[in-house]
C-alpha cells in the first residue's frame, strides 16, 4: 500500500519540526553554556530553539550553570569572577544586564529606610530582607529576579501563635529551596527556619498558593539533642554566617553552625529534620593530622577573618554518602592550611567518617570557609602581609580574596576580591547562571 501523502502545509510542520529536533541533539553537545550563547547569536532559528524552555532544561541538566561571581550582603553588590577565572566573560555581561542595586524592588511600606539585603541565592532567583523598623526579630522578604526584573512580596511570616507559645525566636534563617525536576520554573519555595526555646520550626512559602504554613516544628529532644545555645540572630545581617549556615546536597540542607558536635539537617523533599551525630570519630579524624589543628579555633593573637569557628562545607556526595571538606590549620605567621575531604557512608553501621584526602593549600594566605554549593567549597583568605600591616595599624576593613574549590578535581581557583567590613567578612552568596542571553525570567 502507498503511503499517505501529506498535505504541503502539514509536510511543512513536520520537517520543521525535525529540523528543531535535530538542532536541539546538535546544541546539547556543545560543550559550555558560552559556545551556546554564541550559537544562540547566530540567527533567529538557532536562538528560538536554544531558548526554548524544555531545551534550556535538558542542556542544564547536562551542563551546570557556571559560576559567575559572588554576591555582597552588604547592599547586595555583584562581584563578577575576575580573569584569568574561565567565567570572567560571562560574568560581565551578567553585571551590564542585571540590576543588583534591587532598586526595581518596592519597600513593603512608603518611608522604610532600611535597604534589601541579600539572604540566599538560587536559580537566578535572590532572596531578600529588609527589616521592620522598631522590630528586632521581624524581616519582611521579597523574591526577585535581578535580570528580569520581576519580583515577589511575601506576606509576613505566620509566627505570633507560635511566639505567643515559645517566646520570641532566637534565630530566624530563610532560604530558597531548590526547584524540583517536575516543577514549573517560575514557581519556587521559601523556607523560613525558626529556633525556639523547645522547637525548630520550617514555616513555607509557595509561590504557587501565595501564602505560608508550617511544614515543620519537631522538639529538640526529639532531635536528640538539646536547644543550640549561643547562636545570633540570624535575621541580623551581622549575625549570619552566609553559606556556612546551610549548604543544600541533594534535596537536603545541612548545618554544622548549630552545635560542635552535631549537623543538623532539613529534607526539603519530606520536610523532616533530623540531625548526625558527628562523635563518631569527625572532630578526632582531623585533629589527629600532624602538624595541623581545625581552623576553628584561633592560633594567635591578631583578630582575622576566620578566627572564629570555620565551618565544614558539605559538598554533593556519591549515592549514600555524605562528604564533607574541612580547613584545617592554624593561624600563626607562616601557618598553612590544608582541606580533609572526608565521607561518611549513611548504609554502613555505625556511621564513622572516613578520610579520602587531604588538599594542601597554597601559602601566603590565612583561609577561612564561607560555604559550599554545587559542588564547590568556597574560601575568603587575607595575605599575610596585609595581616602584618593590621598588626600595626588599626583599619575598619580587609581585602579578601575569595576562591573555590571544586570537589571533583580538587582545583583552587580565585574569583574575585571584595574589601568588606572587618566584622562582616563571611556573608558572601555564590552566583551560578547562564549568560544573560540563554536566561529566561523565573519569576
Amino acid at each position: 500500500m502507498d503511503s499517505p501523502v501529506l498535505p504541503t502545509t502539514d509536510r511543512g510542520t513536520h520537517l520543521s519540526l525535525l529540523a528543531d529536533e535535530i538542532l536541539e541533539e546538535i546544541f546539547l553537545r556543545l560543550p559550555t553554556p558560552e559556545a551556546l550563547a554564541c550559537a544562540s547569536a547566530a540567527c533567529a532559528t538557532f536562538r528560538r530553539v536554544i531558548t526554548d524552555r524544555p531545551f534550556l532544561r535538558r542542556f542544564r541538566k547536562l551542563h551546570p550553570p557556571p559560576l559567575l561571581g559572588l554576591i555582597n550582603d552588604r547592599g547586595g553588590a555583584f562581584h563578577p569572577a575576575q580573569a584569568p577565572h574561565p567565567s570572567a566573560r560571562l560574568a560581565r555581561a551578567l553585571l551590564d544586564a542585571a540590576d543588583f542595586t534591587y532598586s526595581f524592588v518596592p519597600k513593603p511600606k512608603e518611608g522604610w529606610l532600611s535597604p534589601w539585603h541579600p539572604r540566599d541565592v538560587r536559580d537566578g532567583r535572590v532572596l531578600l530582607d529588609c527589616r521592620v523598623p522598631g522590630r528586632t526579630f521581624k524581616s519582611a522578604l521579597a523574591v526577585c529576579d535581578p535580570l528580569s526584573r520581576r519580583y515577589v512580596l511575601l506576606p509576613p511570616v505566620p509566627d505570633d501563635d507560635m511566639t505567643a507559645q515559645e517566646g520570641r525566636p532566637a534565630e530566624l534563617a530563610p532560604v530558597l529551596a531548590p526547584v524540583g525536576d517536575h516543577e514549573d520554573e517560575t514557581s519556587f519555595r521559601v523556607i523560613c527556619m525558626a529556633h525556639y526555646r523547645t522547637k525548630v520550626v520550617a514555616f513555607v512559602f509557595s509561590s504557587v498558593t501565595r501564602q505560608w504554613c508550617i511544614a515543620a516544628s519537631p522538639s529538640w529532644s526529639s532531635l536528640g539533642t538539646d536547644r543550640p545555645h549561643g547562636l545570633q540572630n540570624c535575621s541580623d545581617s551581622g549575625g549570619c554566617r552566609g553559606l556556612s549556615s546551610f549548604d543544600h546536597v541533594h534535596g537536603c540542607f545541612y548545618s554544622a553552625s548549630p552545635w560542635m558536635d552535631k549537623f543538623l539537617v532539613l529534607d526539603t523533599r519530606t520536610m523532616e529534620f533530623s540531625t548526625i551525630s558527628d562523635r563518631s570519630g569527625f572532630d578526632e579524624l582531623l585533629r589527629c593530622l600532624p602538624g595541623h589543628a581545625l581552623a576553628e579555633h584561633g592560633m594567635h593573637h591578631r583578630t582575622r577573618p576566620g578566627q572564629t569557628r570555620s565551618l565544614p562545607g558539605f559538598v554533593v556526595g556519591r549515592e549514600g554518602s555524605l562528604e564533607l571538606l574541612s580547613l584545617v590549620g592554624d593561624h600563626s605567621p607562616d601557618g598553612s592550611f590544608r582541606l580533609v575531604y572526608t565521607t561518611q557512608n549513611n548504609s554502613e553501621s555505625p556511621k564513622e567518617w572516613r578520610l579520602e584526602s587531604v588538599i594542601s593549600l597554597p601559602g601566603q594566605y590565612d583561609y577561612f570557609t564561607v560555604g559550599a554549593a554545587e559542588g564547590f567549597l568556597f574560601l575568603g583568605g587575607t595575605t599575610e602581609s596585609q595581616q602584618d600591616c593590621h598588626e600595626t595599624e588599626w583599619a575598619d576593613t580587609w581585602d579578601i580574596d575569595y576562591f573555590s574549590v571544586e570537589v571533583q578535581t580538587s582545583e583552587l581557583k580565585k574569583i574575585c576580591r571584595m574589601t568588606k567590613p572587618c566584622f562582616n567578612h563571611e556573608r558572601v552568596l555564590p552566583y551560578f547562571g547562564f549568560p544573560p542571553s540563554l536566561s529566561r525570567p523565573t519569576i
